[in-house]
This record gives C-alpha cells, sequence and structure tokens, in this order.
C-alpha cells in the first residue's frame, strides 16, 4: 500500500476523505505539498478536540463555582521576610548551576497591531539603547548566567509566519552574545479550520485551511519537534516559561524557580495583584474545585468585585502568562492531552467548495477555530504553586500602538525600575534624567554598589 493510498485511507476512516476531492487535478508538486501538510496532521485528532471542544462550548457556565487560591499554595513577594527570599533566590541559581533549567518563550506573535511587520520579539519599544524586546530578554539571560555560573538553553516557539524573520533576526545579531548552540527555534502548531459539524475546509484544492492552536498549542508542539528530548538529553528538569511581549519579564526567575523547586510544583504561575475589578484580565483561581484561570468575561460582577476584610479583592491574583513547569509534567500532558477542553472561536473562513470548486467567500460566521490556552492544563496538576511579584518590576505588556499597554509605557516602566533600582542601591537620579541600566550589568539590581552616593544629572546608559 503506497503512502498516499495510507493517507486516503486515514482521513477516510476519519469521515474526512472529501480532503482528496481535487487530488487528480493536481501536479506532481502539489501533491507533494499536499501530501506532507495531510501526513502532518491526524484527523482523528482533530475529531476528538473538535467534539470536546463543541461539547465544551454548550456547558452553562452559570454552575461554575469561583474561588480564592488557599494560603498553603500563594506567596506574595513583598509580604515574605528577606531571608526566605532570599533563600529561593538561592534553590533558584543552584539549580541554573546545575543545568537543570531551561528557558521557553513563546514568540509566535506579530506585531500587527504595533503598526509592524515584523515578529513581535524584535519591535523596539524606544529605549535609550534602541535595544528589542528580543535583545533585553537575551541580556538578562546572559547576566543570569554570569551571576549563577551556569548554562540556561532558550527555547524559542515561532509561528509558520515568524519562523524565517526571528531566526534571521537572531543569526543578524549574532543570538546577542548567546551561544548559537543554547537557541532552539520550534514552530507552534496548527489544527484545521473546520465546518460547525467538524469537517475540514479546504483553503484551495491543494492544501487545507488551518490556524494556529493557540498559546496552549505549546504542549503539543514541544513533544512534536523534540523539544522535551532535547530537554532530557540535556538534563533540564525545570522550565521557565513566559511570553514575549512583557518587557520586564525576569527571565529564568531565581526567586520564581526556587519557590516552585521547594515546594515540589509541579506547575508554578507567577501573577501580579489584582486592585481593579474591572480590569480586563484573568485570574488564577480555584474552578469547579481544581486550579484554574477564569477570563474576566466569565467572572460574574458579584464574584470579581468580593473583597476581604482588608479590602483587597478576594480574586486578586492576576494572570500574566509567566509559568513554571517540571519536565516530568510536560511529558504527562500527552496522557491527558484528549481531555484538555480545546475553545470555540466562530469565525469568517473562507474555503473552496468541494462540490463545485468554486471559491467561497463567506460574509458571516461558516466555520470554527479551536484554540488551546496554556493554562489549561493547570486543572491536572497535582502540586501546584502560585508566586506574586510586584506589578511594577514584573508586567509591564505590549499589547496597543499607542495609550494603555503601549510602547510608551513599556519604556517609562523599564526607565522607572530602573531608577528605583538605583534609589535602592544609594544613588540619586535628578528628576526628569533617564538612566537605562543594560541587563548584562544587573538582573534585578544586583551589583550596583558601586554608585552609591553618586547623582545622575544627565540621561546616560550604564553599560559597563
Amino acid at each position: 500500500m503506497s503512502d498516499v493510498t495510507q493517507l486516503r485511507a486515514t482521513y477516510e476512516a476519519a469521515g474526512q476523505g472529501h480532503v482528496f476531492a481535487f487530488w487528480d487535478e493536481l501536479s506532481a508538486d502539489q501533491r507533494a505539498a499536499y501530501t506532507a501538510q495531510l501526513a502532518a496532521i491526524d484527523p482523528h485528532r482533530v475529531n476528538r478536540i473538535h467534539a470536546t471542544a463543541m461539547k465544551a462550548s454548550a456547558i452553562d457556565t452559570s454552575s461554575t463555582t469561583i474561588d480564592p487560591l488557599p494560603a498553603s499554595v500563594f506567596l506574595a513577594a513583598n509580604r515574605a521576610p528577606a531571608d526566605k527570599i532570599a533563600h529561593l533566590r538561592q534553590v533558584g541559581l543552584d539549580a541554573i548551576k546545575q543545568g537543570k533549567v531551561a528557558v521557553l518563550l513563546m514568540a509566535g506573535g506579530q506585531g500587527t497591531r504595533l503598526g509592524s511587520k515584523d515578529p513581535k520579539g524584535c519591535f523596539d519599544i524606544g529605549l535609550p539603547s534602541k535595544k528589542s524586546l528580543f535583545q533585553v530578554q537575551a541580556e538578562r539571560l546572559l547576566r543570569l548566567q554570569t551571576v549563577a555560573g551556569g548554562k540556561l538553553p532558550w527555547y524559542v516557539m515561532v509561528s509558520g509566519p515568524t519562523r524565517k524573520d526571528t531566526v534571521g533576526y537572531f543569526e543578524k545579531h549574532n543570538f546577542f552574545g548567546l551561544a548559537k548552540e543554547d537557541v532552539h527555534f520550534f514552530e507552534q502548531g496548527t489544527l484545521p479550520a473546520l465546518t460547525k459539524e467538524g469537517k475540514i475546509f479546504l483553503e484551495s484544492k491543494d492544501r487545507l485551511a488551518v490556524a494556529p492552536d493557540g498559546n496552549g498549542g505549546v504542549y503539543a508542539a514541544l513533544e512534536t519537534a523534540g523539544i522535551l528530548s532535547h530537554m532530557k538529553s540535556h538534563g533540564v528538569e525545570y522550565i521557565h516559561a513566559y511570553c514575549v511581549d512583557n518587557c520586564l519579564v525576569k527571565v529564568a526567575d531565581p526567586v520564581f524557580l526556587g519557590y516552585n523547586i521547594e515546594n515540589g510544583s509541579e506547575v508554578g504561575a507567577k501573577t501580579v495583584r489584582k486592585t481593579d475589578p474591572v480590569e480586563p484580565v484573568g485570574v488564577v483561581c480555584v474552578r469547579n474545585g481544581k486550579y484554574g484561570v477564569v477570563e474576566y468575561s466569565e467572572i460574574p460582577e458579584s464574584v470579581s468585585a468580593a473583597k476581604n476584610a482588608d479590602g483587597s479583592l478576594k480574586l486578586s491574583a492576576a494572570n500574566i502568562a509567566n509559568h513554571f513547569y517540571t519536565r516530568a509534567f510536560l511529558e504527562r500532558v500527552k496522557e491527558f492531552e484528549h481531555n484538555l477542553e480545546y475553545h470555540v472561536a466562530h469565525k469568517k473562513i473562507a474555503h473552496v467548495d468541494v462540490a463545485s470548486g468554486a471559491a467561497v467567500a463567506p460574509s458571516t460566521p461558516n466555520g470554527v477555530k479551536m484554540e488551546l490556552f496554556i493554562f489549561d492544563v493547570f486543572p491536572f496538576c497535582e502540586r501546584f504553586s502560585v508566586f506574586e511579584g510586584e506589578r511594577s518590576d514584573e508586567f509591564s505588556p505590549l499589547k496597543n500602538k499607542d495609550g494603555v499597554d503601549s510602547p510608551a509605557t513599556s519604556r517609562r516602566d523599564i526607565l522607572d525600575l530602573h531608577r528605583r533600582y538605583l534609589t535602592a542601591a544609594g544613588a540619586t537620579v535628578a528628576e526628569g534624567v533617564e538612566v537605562e541600566i543594560s541587563p548584562l550589568v544587573s538582573f534585578a539590581g544586583e551589583g550596583l554598589e558601586r554608585f552609591k552616593g553618586k547623582t545622575f544629572t544627565e540621561s546616560t546608559h550604564i553599560q559597563a
């Protein structure tokens, strides 16, 4: 039996045989490319995901219970004793030194909303140094390697549209000083776009209509791209994962790592405190008796506004897509993947009509795309921990061209953080003066003792 015959049989057995409707019309080159796309997709898995997603979308959310996190799994940095934070930092640094830690960056997005066609990580947020998000984060890794005395492999998840430009950008800048062999690129997965009944759409006669499978697709991508095997063979046990658009991210934060390692956590979430009940951010909580994240749109107003005796919100752990995992847990995801509830988005999907071959451009939603969110695995972990960082130290996302969460606010927040680092070291920064500290000089405020007593009266960039 030929490979194509077997492939056709697989799709027909899954009720998706229509994807071969135009096979006889295709050239040899078209057939080769189409066969490669079809072979990379398991139609039975697509059917399972669709069935689970459609079932989940029909659940009555009014029956959902939402409760705050128990104190036993939660630690706030600003309320922990200094000696405890120092201890956790050392635990994290030791793990890095021993080669047990890797960093996972989700960088598949483009800067479209910022007015850029480049990958978002290439974006210059307007710092005096003109460094991009990728460069800032790479230099933080370099500094942390120096502080810890170990290597931090960097696994960068890209998407189909951003892979070439991302790899090219790293090569153009000589990997920002990192060893090339320590930076590994892999591609985010895709899923076919489906009719509401679950039939795969054809984008053209020789190509399926596909869409990214959400940031939660990282789990399947880690497996299929061989990343988990690579991690295992190189002794990696702990992984810090984050999204590229947070300019303040403490990449492989030793304190966060140490907290989760000390707790024996399988999964950990770093959060910041939510103070406004209408802030459009999901919260980490206990949902239906299991750890999870509830999106702000899903929380009843009476629940989101509920307060503790001290006036703080009961649901205050704002999710910032900043996570810890053990490699063992990531390896286990494939065992329960069939239970993960993909989210259904009803979309207008341009396609080729299988019966007539005519191109169809619908004016109303005619199908579904399915996404998995990165926090959808939380309910399946047995040991979970949440570490709350200071928002002004940890979180400043880049989402919009102007206004809130824009390049202007990212620039402002980094420079404000650097001012506070210098103030804590005993320096003075005059009003209106901007001082940027290279991540190669300080990861999180350390190493600045030599500036004690100094007054900065002119804007400058500390590079050494």
